[in-house]
């Protein structure tokens, strides 16, 4: 999860305490000291698959390299944990992975603390050789539209992060009193939304998905969710495996508008194979059905549809104007073709009755101070190959280093990428690791004067094996902790 700048001290900062000896004073042991293999110093900002493919590839490449995570969180992993849908267990198997990283002689996770805030960039400049920058992206793109403010518009990843268990978001609460939900996006997370909305229950009952939320969804009206993409079926962005598994969810019916994809058989020829599959997957998804599927879709409760071609230009308020009535769409048309194909409004407007909106357009990463480059329109920090530019020892990797886009292969690449630009340097001596940096006990001296209670990953242990625990009682893979002090609590015991 991100770091962020910025915050409360809870005591002034103080310089770090590293002593060094002139090089004419150092006594023969000291001296032969330095004839060792080098030990360089690593810290990265982040424990999401960024951070921990990051750590990785750096630990697995230099056999002296000690690396630090820090984490603003008391837990790690990040989206792994508060991204990932509940119902995709086996993408979360990653964490195994990333466990065995973390309990390395060479690896140290320090969580709860907030680089930024408890410490800042600088500080760890001055203890560690080199500093990756891995916090991802945390906040949202804002719509901005009219009424976006509205009771029942709920960003999407606000959303995510309130059935995941993130802590920021437990007490969101979304209203879904509403027989019709509207989903602004067309992407993966777009998709986990309406599975989570329109998915039995019974289905969710043997997912992580926190309690609270679960409790939530019992009680939700919406039978009917529409997804809306500013352009046609060949842009949209998620992947064959989603839409497979909206088409095959049980209980809901697909509604989609056959004339939306006339003339799409003609150019199937022409895509790329990924995109190819996936559109002979919307085609065949609006043929008639057979038999059985009729029969099936029949008896079906819940709907679900894709609505092209339509951007929102407001939000619809209620009567009293205080919550959302239903949406205003732009009706577009493209310009262009393929992935470049630009959406261009024709003047038409059409309005869809629902009281949930849901945002996903996208994540934005923020700066983490005002020291380290960055370039807010495309949310990210400038850099080659990782290194961030105009900073040496300084470097990024994940959605704060690309934006975010991708999936966790992607990540891994991309990550693995930086990890061995900073190795190529250290060769090089570009970076220069010679002289020793006291790394995480000068961090941790810092922390203790701040009243900063760190946690360990053995701490974090602690924390999943209560979590584990509790939801065994229940059927359930864990039962998530949803407040921090909670955590920190339990990983003091």
């Amino acid at each position: 999860m991100a770091a962020r700048c910025g915050g409360m001290w809870r005591l002034p900062r103080c310089p770090l305490l590293v002593r060094t000896v002139p090089a004419a004073r150092r006594t023969g042991s000291e001296r032969r000291l330095s004839s060792k293999p080098q030990t360089p110093q690593i810290c990265i900002v982040g424990s999401g698959p960024a951070g921990f493919y990051t750590a990785q590839h750096l630990l697995k490449h230099h056999t002296q390299a000690v690396v630090d995570i820090y984490e603003k969180l008391p837990v790690p992993f990040g989206l792994v944990r508060f991204g990932v849908a509940p119902d995709h267990p086996e993408v979360k198997n990653v964490i195994n992975t990333f466990t065995q990283t973390a309990r390395s002689e060479r690896c140290n996770f320090i969580g709860n603390v907030t680089v930024g805030a408890d410490v800042t960039v600088e500080e760890l400049q001055r203890a560690y050789h080199a500093v990756v920058l891995s916090y991802g992206a945390e906040d949202k793109r804002e719509l901005g539209i009219p009424g976006e403010q509205l009771q029942g518009v709920y960003s999407a990843r606000d959303f995510v992060g309130w059935y995941n268990g993130l802590p920021d978001n437990r007490h969101l609460f979304p209203d879904l009193s509403s027989e019709t939900a509207v989903i602004l996006g067309q992407g993966n997370v777009a998709l986990d939304i309406a599975r989570m909305l329109l998915s039995p229950l019974e289905l969710l009952r043997k997912t992580d998905v926190t309690e609270p939320s679960l409790e939530a969804l019992s009680q939700s009206r919406v039978k009917k969710v529409w997804l809306i993409g500013r352009r046609g079926p060949l842009q949209v962005a998620f992947t064959i495996k989603e839409l497979r598994e909206m088409l095959n969810l049980p209980g809901t019916r697909p509604v989609n508008d056959p004339s939306d994809f006339q003339g799409l058989g003609d150019v199937l020829k022409d895509l790329p194979r990924p995109r190819k599959r996936l559109t002979e997957l919307l085609l065949k998804s609006v043929e008639p059905p057979g038999e059985k599927e009729a029969a099936r879709r029949a008896q079906c409760q819940r709907e679900w549809g894709l609505r092209f071609l339509r951007s929102p230009v407001a939000v619809i308020p209620s009567d009293d104007g205080k919550r959302a009535a239903g949406v205003r769409l732009s009706v577009t048309r493209l310009e262009g073709s393929g992935d470049k194909a630009v959406a261009v409004p024709t003047g038409e407007t059409e309005d869809i009755p629902c009281g949930l909106i849901l945002s996903s357009i996208g994540y934005r990463s923020v700066p983490i101070c005002p020291d380290v480059p960055f370039l807010p329109k495309q949310g990210i920090i400038p850099n080659t190959m990782g290194r961030v530019q105009g900073a040496p020892g300084l470097y990024c990797s994940g959605w704060v280093k690309r934006g975010p886009t991708g999936v966790i292969t992607t990540t891994m690449t991309d990550s693995f990428d930086t990890a061995q630009a900073l190795l190529e340097d250290v060769k090089s001596g570009a970076l220069n690791s010679s002289d020793p940096r006291a790394g995480a006990s000068a961090i941790r001296e810092l922390l203790l004067l701040r009243g900063v209670q760190s946690v360990s990953f053995s701490d974090w242990e602690k924390i999943d094996a209560v979590e584990t625990t509790q939801g065994e009682k229940v059927g359930k893979p864990r039962e998530k902790i949803l407040d921090t002090e909670e955590m920190l609590q339990v990983a003091s015991r």
